[in-house]
Order: structure tokens, then sequence, then C-alpha cells
């Protein structure tokens, strides 16, 4: 596996991880991660862009930059995380 498969494989997880987190923290609702994961995979599909799932979460109100950081934290990562890819 080359390091784009890998660096792809590590931000699916932490993706994945980081909407059951927000959850579990109460910011966001079940039905919130996933119609933030439908978004990205048409997006991913359609355009060919890719959004993380807390910039989704952002963008529609759902999240502030805090709580995203504070999930992000709880994962041991920190906002550069963040940036698109």
């Amino acid at each position: 596996m080359n390091k784009i498969e890998e660096d792809t494989m590590e931000t699916e997880h932490l993706e994945k991880r980081f909407g059951v987190l927000s959850v579990e923290k109460g910011f966001v609702t079940a039905d919130h991660v996933i119609e933030a994961l439908r978004i990205q995979v048409i997006e991913d599909m359609q355009k060919g862009k890719h959004r993380l799932i807390g910039r989704i979460f952002l963008e529609q109100g759902l999240m502030t930059i805090s709580q995203i950081d504070e999930v992000l934290a709880s994962i041991g990562k920190g906002l550069p995380l963040f940036k698109e890819h």
C-alpha cells in the first residue's frame, strides 16, 4: 500500500470516528451524520470534491469550530486535519 492509500484510509477512519464522537458528545444526531455522509459521497461522485464531515457540519451550522476542535482533540488530531483534500 502506498502513502496516498494509507492517508486515504486513515482519513476515512477518522471521519467515521469523527461522526461517532460528535454524536457521543451530543453535538449532532446520528441522522446528521448519515446526512453528512450522504452529502460527502454525492459530492465525491459528482464533483470530485471531498469535504470532511466536520466541514459539512460547520457549513450547515450544526457544529462550531470549537466543537469540531474538541472532537478532533479527542481523536488525537488538531485542526490541521480539518483542511480539504
